[in-house]
Formats: structure tokens, C-alpha cells, sequence
């Protein structure tokens, strides 16, 4: 039996979990590859790893490429392998996300919640379309929404503990 995308999406809010428990802003992801089988997850990191473009999407990305350079794979393989890799994401990816999986020629990108100021999937770029030098990927929205959101809600609603002192809650500035 091949899993849905729903279950996909539930071991990437595993990682969206993580990602809250580490005070990250929670966002997960796990990227699917030949045989339907997860080849590598991410969760958000930038705090942690005081790097900005530590995202969850990255972070998969980086698990993968490690996995396959220690396997010996050539370039060309990697990039024939990335073509059929799937990425299950909680939150719609952002620009910088996008372009970095365009560029990776991803096979499809399934994600949660939208991204109204980030969005690289239609929101404020469409990159996912591809041009002359990236292949483009099917995106598709809305799964499993209002858990997306709900962690998202539960992470702003603590406070986030490593925002400016300007942008944190009353409470947490004692």
C-alpha cells in the first residue's frame, strides 16, 4: 500500500513539533523519494543555528545531499534522484526555499498553510514555473491547514523568547 499524502504530511509535523519544542518557528518537512519511502526530513533551525537560512526545507535538503554523497552518487545521479523526490512542507515555502528546490529540479512540493509574505509558490514569486535554466514543480496547497496553523497560532501566541525585545510580549520582558 503506497502512503497518502495526508500521512506523508503528519511525519512532516513531527518535525513541526520539534521545531516548536525548540522555540523555532514551527515548520517541518520530509522529502519522499523513489519506492515512496522518506529519504529526509528538516524542521526550522534558525535560532538555533543563528543562520537565517536554516529553514526546514534546507535542512531536508542538506540531509539528502549528505546521505547521497556519502553513497557515492555522481552529480548527474544526485540530479536524477532530486527529479523524483516529492517534498511534504508545513507551511508554504518560501522564495528563497523555492528557488533552492527549482533549482534541485523537485519532482512536486505538497504544503500546508499559505505564506502570504514569503511565498514562493505564488505568493509573492511564482518560481516553482521554472524558466530556461530551472525546471519548474507542481505545488499543491491546503493540506492539513488547521493544524498548520494552529502550531503557528501557539508559537506567537508564547511569544517567540529570541525576537527583539521591541517585537516580544510584556510578559517576557521581565
Amino acid at each position: 500500500m503506497v502512503p497518502d499524502i495526508e500521512t506523508f504530511m503528519k511525519f512532516a509535523f513531527h518535525q513541526t513539533k520539534l521545531a516548536l519544542d525548540s522555540l523555532e518557528v514551527p515548520v517541518g518537512c520530509v522529502i519522499v523519494g523513489e519506492g515512496n519511502n522518506i529519504v529526509a526530513s528538516g524542521r526550522n533551525r534558525t535560532t538555533e543555528s543563528r543562520n537565517a537560512t536554516r529553514h526546514a526545507e534546507m535542512k531536508g535538503i542538506d540531509v539528502l545531499l549528505d546521505l547521497w554523497r556519502e553513497t557515492g552518487f555522481s552529480k548527474t545521479q544526485v540530479a536524477e534522484k532530486f527529479s523524483n523526490c516529492i517534498l511534504y512542507v508545513t507551511c508554504k515555502p518560501c522564495i528563497m526555499c523555492v528557488a533552492a528546490l527549482s533549482m534541485l529540479s523537485i519532482k512536486q512540493v505538497y504544503y500546508g498553510r499559505a505564506n502570504d509574505k514569503f511565498g514562493g509558490c505564488g505568493s509573492i514569486l511564482s518560481l516553482h514555473f521554472g524558466d530556461h535554466s530551472k525546471r519548474g514543480f507542481k505545488c499543491q496547497e491546503g493540506i492539513i491547514v488547521s493544524e498548520a496553523v494552529s502550531l503557528l497560532r501557539a508559537f506567537y501566541e508564547q511569544g517567540n523568547p529570541n525576537a527583539h525585545r521591541s517585537h516580544r510580549p510584556p510578559s517576557q520582558l521581565v
